[in-house]
């Protein structure tokens, strides 16, 4: 029996149809969410990421101001471009984008960018709310995971919940927010012995590390609901994920594909801080 497949791109754009409706109800009231989306260098994947923001913002009536940057650029002027981005009433949200010239380090940017307007909840002091589970944002990636399993109708409390990858970016914030759900969440990486043994006893596997279809369908417990949050070429250049799709899907009751799986739900979540920051900054409540 095939695994049922959770459909990213139809599930981003019902959040999306909502999102839209909330911007408009805002606007309407004298606030436009904004957001401003940084991008120094030339990095061919980073282009495309802003370019998707950018429409994705555009289509929901969010403001999107776009400051692209040469790879020469110092750190001190980004930092005083942050800065200025800081003070300005009509952007809500500012997003730098990964990756960065290696002369600028991206934990300064990162802790110079004030925690209201992180939309992507790297400051230190967004992270430190998600770990006692009061938060305003969620990093978007994780945030759209949880979105994906609430859509597969599966609940997270009491589960044996295995996440493979130990990122600040997915795989330590994707472990708190399964926590805080009442999941039993265990972290597996690199370093990881056996790794099958602990793949095999999650209920819910999410699966980020970066290596194209590593986690094989006998490597997953039967009936699994499998979150593929990788995105690789493999060698013939087709975009594939962390887990081996043709093999999972005999095994796992829900499975989520590359593409079109966590990737449409990462810049809704965006688009989706970007209005909790504007309802926020104005204390318009749009419940």
């Amino acid at each position: 029996m095939s695994a049922i497949i959770i459909d990213g791109k139809a599930l981003a754009a019902e959040i999306r149809e909502k999102i839209k409706e909330d911007t408009a109800r805002m606007t309407s009231a004298g606030i436009r969410p904004g957001l401003a989306v940084v991008l120094v260098g030339d990095d061919p994947a980073s282009k495309v990421y802003v370019r998707n923001k950018k429409a994705a913002c555009e289509e929901a009536g969010i403001l999107s101001e776009e400051y692209t940057l040469p790879a020469s650029t110092s750190e001190a002027e980004l930092l005083e471009l942050i800065h200025k981005l800081n003070n300005k009433k009509d952007i809500h949200g500012i997003l730098v984008q990964a990756p960065l010239p290696s002369h600028i380090n991206f934990k300064t940017i990162t802790e110079n960018i004030l925690p209201e307007k992180d939309v992507d909840a790297f400051h230190p002091y967004n992270v430190g709310k998600i770990m006692i589970g009061d938060f305003d944002f969620l990093p978007c990636t994780p945030a759209g995971v949880m979105e994906l399993i609430k859509k597969a109708g599966v609940s997270v409390s009491g589960k044996n919940c295995v996440v493979v990858g130990r990122s600040n970016i997915v795989g330590k914030p994707q472990s708190m927010l399964l926590l805080k759900e009442n999941g039993t969440v265990t972290i597996c990486h690199s370093k990881t012995e056996n790794l099958a043994d602990f793949t095999k006893k999650a209920d819910i596997l999410v699966v980020a590390v970066g290596r194209a279809e590593m986690i094989k369908g006998d490597m997953i417990k039967p009936g699994a609901v499998v979150i593929d949050v990788g995105m690789n070429r493999n060698s013939e250049g087709k975009l594939v994920g962390d887990v081996d799709f043709s093999t999972a899907k005999d095994v796992a009751g829900y499975i989520t594909p590359v593409p079109g799986g966590v990737g449409p739900m990462t810049i809704t979540m965006l688009l989706k801080n970007t209005l909790k920051a504007a309802e926020l900054s104005s204390k318009i409540d749009l419940k």
